[in-house]
């Protein structure tokens, strides 16, 4: 584990995805039939690490239309998160920062159309106003969604992770001799009780599923897991990419709404969890789906290692 950690990853070229020419024509039909015009153009979207279908579609008639699907033969584990993206999107109340699902197909693929805005990703490196614009949403979901729609039927953060503190023994065969990793696992061993609350936590805030978009509203993407849990987490999570670029985020923390009057000790906990998650990962096998992925989670658990090592004053 390094100290500086730097990343090559090309951000918005990170997916592998389907094409439309390549979904099979009942399902272009079925796209088309929903949308009400004949697809003349559909731009791949190729931020993230999952290979089903996402574009932007432009039709006959001028219109645009955003179209996610997926196989539920050959991709059943990116169609089972569409159609539960569809039941949390369906089940968020009016003015949440999400893009609004407007139909569903659930048979032998999974198709979600979903608003299309125009809008960017996060300038990568970070830079501080969309740092800014991205945490003021996360206020907002917080000043919505706690407590969450009950339809919602979310599990606990604490429930939903409860696997990854055990992730630091794998961790341990992966850098021995490297310092503090019991003191970072035995960190992590608390994290459920100073992560509890009643705030939808989106779980998954990084520039790939963040829309800035050109109508001053900033959106999060991919509600597939979100959990009930702090208020405060998501605005920690969030903060990882950022601090990878260079931005200042212990500021950031002590002058945000969310995190100010958080305990030191509560923030290290999550962060250690989320470290030994990345690291552990990062040595799994590579999707031959998603070559990417394990870089990501490489430079992500670099990142959060040393901004733990700095703020428990480990060398």
């Amino acid at each position: 584990m390094t100290n500086a950690p730097t990343t090559t990853i090309p951000h918005g070229r990170t997916a592998q995805r389907l094409e439309w020419r390549f979904l099979p024509p009942h399902i272009r039909s079925v796209v088309e039939r929903h949308v009400g015009s004949p697809v003349l153009d559909a731009a791949s979207q190729r931020s993230g690490f999952t290979p089903g279908f996402a574009s932007v579609l432009t039709c006959a008639d001028s219109s645009h239309h955003f179209v996610k699907a997926a196989s539920v033969k050959a991709q059943a584990p990116f169609a089972a998160a569409y159609r539960e993206e569809a039941r949390k999107l369906a089940a968020l109340p009016s003015g949440a920062p999400a893009p609004r699902l407007l139909w569903v197909h659930d048979d032998d693929w999974v198709v979600l159309g979903l608003e299309h805005v125009e809008a960017r990703n996060p300038e990568r490196p970070w830079r501080q106003g969309d740092l800014d614009r991205c945490l003021d949403a996360l206020e907002l979901v917080a000043d919505l969604l706690t407590p969450p729609p009950a339809s919602l039927r979310l599990d606990t953060f604490a429930v939903e992770q409860a696997e990854l503190p055990g992730h630091w023994s794998r961790v341990a065969e992966l850098y021995p001799g490297q310092p503090h990793l019991d003191e970072a696992a035995d960190l992590a061993a608390g994290f459920a009780e100073v992560t509890a609350g009643q705030t939808l936590v989106h779980t998954d805030v990084r520039d790939d599923n963040v829309l800035v978009c050109t109508d001053g509203r900033t959106l999060f993407c991919d509600w597939n897991w979100p959990v009930l849990g702090a208020g405060w987490v998501d605005s920690v999570m969030a903060l990882i990419g950022p601090r990878g670029d260079g931005l200042d985020v212990e500021q950031v923390l002590g002058n945000r709404r969310l995190t100010r009057d958080v305990p030191t000790d509560h923030v290290d906990r999550l962060l250690a969890l989320l470290c030994g998650f990345f690291l552990k990962q990062a040595a799994e096998p590579v999707p031959a789906t998603s070559p990417w992925l394990r870089h990501a989670q490489r430079w992500q658990g670099e990142v959060v290692w040393a901004w733990l090592s700095e703020r428990r004053g480990w060398a």
